[in-house]
């Protein structure tokens, strides 16, 4: 068991590491980090979900503070990905829009997972495919008690 252990160990990591550079180098030609582009994610939905896109909501969302959104806003600026403007009702507040670059960039980021999605199913049966959905499920959710867990232990 000892040997499984530290073969699934080095699969994951391997996994993950191949995923982050896959997705890095898909992202390249958009001049985006990873974290710049999840950044973008979360601001198209914000936007076309009708969900809150004040950068308060945005930094929460992302769970990072105020000042790292701001610093990341500003680079996603000047690279012409992002704009701020002041709400229309209340000119304390600022919201974060998406520009049509961060529109295309984001789209292409979404088919490098549609791809990476429809890569997985097509190489599995309906019954492997949900066996596979289960167990991916377990995992985020040690992943997200680990998350939930290390915030708590900052919150200290």
């Amino acid at each position: 068991m000892e040997q499984g252990k530290e073969t699934l160990n080095r699969f994951v990591t391997e996994l993950l590491d191949r995923f982050q550079r896959a997705e890095a180098g898909f992202l390249s030609g958009a001049d985006l980090s990873p974290q710049e582009a999840r950044l973008l994610v979360a601001v198209c939905r914000a936007v076309d979900g009708g969900l809150d896109n004040r950068s308060t909501a945005i930094a929460a969302a992302q769970r990072v503070t105020a000042g790292t959104l701001t610093t990341a806003v500003s680079l996603l600026e000047r690279k012409g990905y992002l704009e701020r403007r002041r709400d229309e009702h209340d000119k304390r507040v600022v919201r974060i829009l998406p520009t049509e670059k961060a529109r295309q960039a984001n789209r292409e980021h979404e088919r490098f997972h549609e791809e990476m999605v429809d890569y997985i199913l097509n190489s599995l049966s309906q019954e492997e495919a949900q066996v596979f959905v289960r167990t991916l499920s377990r995992v985020s959710g040690f992943f997200q008690e680990k998350t939930a867990s290390a915030s708590r232990g900052a919150d200290q």
